[in-house]
């Protein structure tokens, strides 16, 4: 059953890319959407969970799924769960393309599929990869085998035949404009240390099994955005990869989903952080934070696994003083117990993202941003260096998320961290930001 939660636009046609592993579901999924938003390597098994992208061909809107290779369950215990993915994929879907490698031909695990998609009664177009020009096309032929109406020989590494085939997916469907970002749409990305409940906390959400979860860390490997209404206001999650150590980052593909957590955080608004309650904070979960930090997003923090502590006041002690010591420099981040087991608490994250944005957001004119400056150099002078003394000449804003302030003063070598730290925790109370990061900027006038 598709979550109620999860929306797209009636003109727009859903279409998800199946297949076996490694027959370039994830390298068609780029090339359509011009991006690298699908990892992609040369062994099995690298997309596990459902990607989502929008495009447009000929002026026809489409939404792209890209789903985990569908593949026999052997020893490995989160390929059944792929395939449940790839299942609840091809029923949400509008239409399906079934990918299939022209070099290796037809395939049992082709042949499974073929008899799900005839089930699904869903409109399938099979596209016949690896085939990289016309002397190859009577590799395609096989592929009629599974009953489809027609095979289209393509290569998504290099190009070839997909205008063609993208015209046959798009034809009799309605050309309209593609739908534009209203702008009040609030990223949230999901971050936090490997199996501390990310994609448990998303499914506890949306109320389905949106996500791939699994007690395996590492289960998510790309970064995947749900779009998700509640109470009137949209919000894209982005549910990460769990982000390691370096000295423990292994694998070449798990470097990647560190990359690509980070670029989560480099495009949202707001960055929910989950700790673990039963674990405490630790180096990694501070590290996590500094890299919020240091790009001026703002922070929610979500202790997840609170009710495995709630009846213990020593171990909420510990984790409270934890948080206090070990993240002070985001101590305007706030906080809000939950468990994504049971669901407790979870919605009130919205409240939080919602203020933390609204304040992140926030602008304010050059009189008032002076005026304010004003009094609190009245209240307290800046240090003196030397035989002078710090001067403070004008203020501005520059910008938002975070709020910014250029400083002209006469020296700005002379500004202690301290000093700046006073004058961002003056800005806090004067202009009713207790919960977002403030940037301060100081040029030499």
């Amino acid at each position: 059953m598709v979550s109620p939660f999860y929306q797209k636009s009636a003109m727009t046609q859903l279409i998800a890319i199946v297949g076996r592993p490694n027959v370039g579901k994830s390298t068609l999924f780029n090339r359509l959407s011009r991006s690298r938003d699908a990892l992609v390597d040369n062994h099995p098994g690298v997309t596990r969970d459902r990607l989502y992208t929008s495009i447009s061909h000929e002026g026809v809107p489409l939404t792209l799924m890209d789903t985990g290779g569908f593949d026999e369950a052997g020893n490995d215990p989160l390929l059944g769960k792929v395939r449940d993915q790839v299942e609840r994929a091809i029923e949400e879907a509008d239409m399906v393309i079934f990918m299939v490698d022209g070099r290796e031909g037809v395939m049992p695990a082709d042949q499974e599929i073929a008899t799900i998609l005839r089930r699904s009664k869903k409109k399938t177009f099979l596209a016949v990869n690896k085939i990289d020009g016309p002397e190859h096309d009577h590799l395609a032929l096989d592929f009629y085998s599974l009953g489809t109406e027609s095979v289209h020989p393509i290569s998504a590494a290099h190009g070839y035949g997909l205008r063609p085939f993208m015209d046959q997916v798009v034809k009799g469907l309605q050309k309209s404009q593609t739908e534009k970002d209203t702008g009040t749409r609030i990223r949230v990305a999901v971050l936090g240390r490997p199996n501390v409940g990310k994609s448990s906390m998303i499914n506890q959400i949306l109320g389905t099994d949106r996500m791939l979860v699994s007690e395996l860390p590492g289960t998510t490997r790309d970064s995947v955005d749900t779009l998700f209404t509640w109470r009137k206001k949209e919000y894209l999650l982005v549910d990460t990869a769990g982000i390691r150590r370096k000295a423990r980052v292994k694998e070449k593909i798990e470097k990647f989903s560190v990359v690509k957590a980070l670029k989560s955080l480099e495009r949202c608004h707001v960055a929910t952080i989950l700790l673990d309650a039963s674990e405490g904070v630790l180096e990694q979960d501070a590290r996590i934070c500094g890299y919020a930090f240091e790009q001026g997003k703002g922070v929610v923090l979500a202790v997840n696994k609170w009710d495995l502590i709630k009846s213990s006041a020593q171990k909420k002690d510990f984790i409270d003083n934890a948080i206090e010591r070990q993240l002070r420099f985001i101590s305007h981040a706030p906080r809000v117990n939950v468990s994504a087991l049971t669901g407790e608490r979870v919605m009130k994250l919205f409240e939080k993202i919602d203020l933390v944005y609204e304040q992140c957001s926030r602008t304010f004119s050059t009189p008032a941003v002076n005026r304010v400056f004003k009094e609190i150099l009245e209240e307290h002078q800046p240090p003196r260096f030397g035989r002078g003394r710090l001067k403070l000449f004008y203020a501005t804003q520059t910008s938002t998320r975070p709020p910014t302030f250029l400083l002209f003063v006469n020296r700005p070598d002379a500004i202690h961290f301290s000093y700046e730290r006073f004058l961002i925790n003056k800005l806090r109370v004067h202009f009713q930001l207790e919960n977002a990061p403030i940037r301060l900027l100081f040029r030499k006038k």
